[in-house]
């Protein structure tokens, strides 16, 4: 299948992303890739991958061992394999399917998640099925990310997931549900005078009872530009 739309935008150190106008990616992933925080020796996944920018962020910043990248559209799906042919990377696997099917060939230190943010049969869909699909809860919802977690991930395995505020509690309750216990939050403002606009959560798979509440994370500095965690984020000096 040939598609006229994909362009290509430098992520730094020789990587390319290949977007289009379904499917692009915004400042969440940077978000929840730093948030994440992977390590070399991980086995990673990323699920709801879209362009597959969180997997390209953390080939980029950890180098795990493994990312497999889990779309269930196939456009998605064949940018992504566009962008790991011109950056030249072998170590994340792209998966076509449905998550809830998906199992992985190993058990997981991580994974991470940018889930659909609406309900679906809430809020207004956009005319484009894919981008719809993207941000409504039609194929997937947060219980079946988290019950995606509980099967793959190893004792001890995090699921990291970002979403808006309003999601929070729908998180929690589908983390432990699923046997996942959530160990840390972060909340995401514009500037110290705003409210979150997004949340960051990380859960455990068998862990205890006990969740931090990190500092705020605010993206603007006084002066209006890239605040300096924003700046260590994006990779810029």
């Amino acid at each position: 299948m040939t598609y006229n739309d994909f362009t290509f935008e430098s992520l730094g150190e020789g990587i390319e992303i290949c977007i289009s106008d379904e499917h692009r990616f915004g400042t969440d992933a940077f978000l929840l890739a730093d948030f994440s925080a992977g390590r070399h020796k991980d086995i990673c996944a990323d699920l709801c991958t879209g362009s597959g920018i969180i997997a390209l962020l953390l080939h980029k910043f950890y180098k795990p061992k493994k990312i497999y990248a889990v779309e269930i559209q196939e456009k998605a799906h064949e940018q992504l394999k566009v962008s790991l042919e011109r950056s030249k990377i072998d170590t994340i696997q792209p998966v076509l399917g449905d998550l809830n099917d998906w199992r992985s060939e190993k058990e997981l230190d991580l994974i991470t998640c940018n889930p659909p943010y609406k309900i679906n049969n809430t809020g207004a869909k956009n005319d484009s099925e894919a981008v719809s699909i993207a941000r409504h809860e039609m194929l997937c919802t947060i219980d079946d990310v988290c019950r995606c977690a509980k099967k793959n991930l190893k004792f001890g395995g995090r699921l990291c997931i970002c979403n808006r505020p309003e999601r929070l509690c729908d998180i929690m309750t589908a983390m432990r549900a699923s046997g996942i216990e959530p160990k840390r939050l972060r909340t995401v403002h514009k500037n110290p005078e705003c409210p979150p606009w997004l949340i960051l959560v990380e859960g455990k798979k068998g862990g205890k009872p006990f969740v931090q509440i990190e500092k705020p994370l605010y993206v603007r500095s006084a002066d209006g530009g890239n605040s300096a965690e924003m700046k260590r984020i994006y990779g810029l000096p």
